[in-house]
């Protein structure tokens, strides 16, 4: 039996146009999951599509704004006449909101709620709310389905200065769990992966210098991940397929599986 084999699967993957969405993204194709890169940034989405068509493995890119209620069941009913019924949906989408950043610049008394406001639509609205809302009900109604949520370090401790991220991901982490046993009886799993240090887009600036040499955070970040390095998007795949796959994971809902070095672990 093959644990890891996805190829039964249709997979969405609602962020897949960034560094880490889309790393998981070929990681499930590669798995024999037909892939459904979903985002805003068509270039990007196209760029990725390309690259798991040459590596072998089927996807194909739906715009779509997960802000947007309308937006994202026009997308739902696009994938479906295109690949088929959806298995699985990996909630990637997100981002710190730089305007909500507690810093040398701004204390926590002059965060602008619009900024903290921001934040939680897109991590927690548009990032998982609204994504389960519109995938999750196919799901249930055919008994058969996992849910992946991102999640984030600074959902499990206070980290300095992203207060509203923060925030938002701890709630991704309750809303996963919520859902887990909502739909526990139902044939669809939830689950949430936390990645540790990973760099990408949202938060290069904060990590390297111009010259690409490390910040003093960056670190601050290896003296308290006991491996001492950033994590690398492809060590996020094998924890998406474990929980993606019905038969690895067949008893595992409600779980946040950590990619972190062992950052949590680490206190003194």
């Amino acid at each position: 039996m093959d644990f890891f084999d996805l190829s039964a699967d249709v997979a969405v993957v609602i962020g897949g146009t960034g560094i880490l969405g889309g790393a998981i993204a070929e990681g499930l194709a590669s798995a024999g999951a037909r892939v459904a890169i979903v985002g805003r940034n068509a270039q990007r989405g196209e760029a990725r599509t390309n690259t798991i068509r040459q590596a072998g493995g089927q996807a194909e890119f739906f715009a779509a704004d997960t802000l947007e209620r309308a937006s994202l069941v026009d997308c739902q009913n696009r994938i479906a006449a295109a690949l088929g019924p959806v298995t699985i949906l990996l909630n990637g989408a997100g981002g710190n909101e730089p305007a909500a950043t507690v810093g040398s610049n701004q204390t926590f008394e002059q965060l602008p709620l619009e900024a903290w406001t921001r934040n939680f639509d897109l991590n927690l609205v548009g990032g998982v709310l609204l994504p389960c809302q519109v995938f999750g009900p196919g799901m249930v109604e055919r008994r058969l389905g996992s849910i992946i949520n991102i999640a984030s370090v600074s959902a499990h401790v206070a980290l300095s200065r992203v207060v509203a991220y923060s925030a938002a991901k701890a709630a991704v982490l309750n809303l996963t769990q919520f859902l887990a046993r909502e739909w526990a009886t139902s044939g669809v799993r939830v689950n949430s992966i936390t990645p540790g240090f990973f760099p990408a887009e949202q938060n290069r600036q904060i990590l390297f210098e111009p010259d690409g040499t490390p910040t003093a955070r960056a670190r601050s970040i290896f003296t308290h991940t006991p491996m001492q390095r950033f994590g690398e998007p492809r060590e996020l795949v094998g924890a998406a397929i474990f929980l993606a796959s019905r038969k690895a994971s067949s008893f595992v809902t409600g779980t946040d599986l950590r990619v972190d070095g062992g950052f949590l672990s680490t206190t003194i």
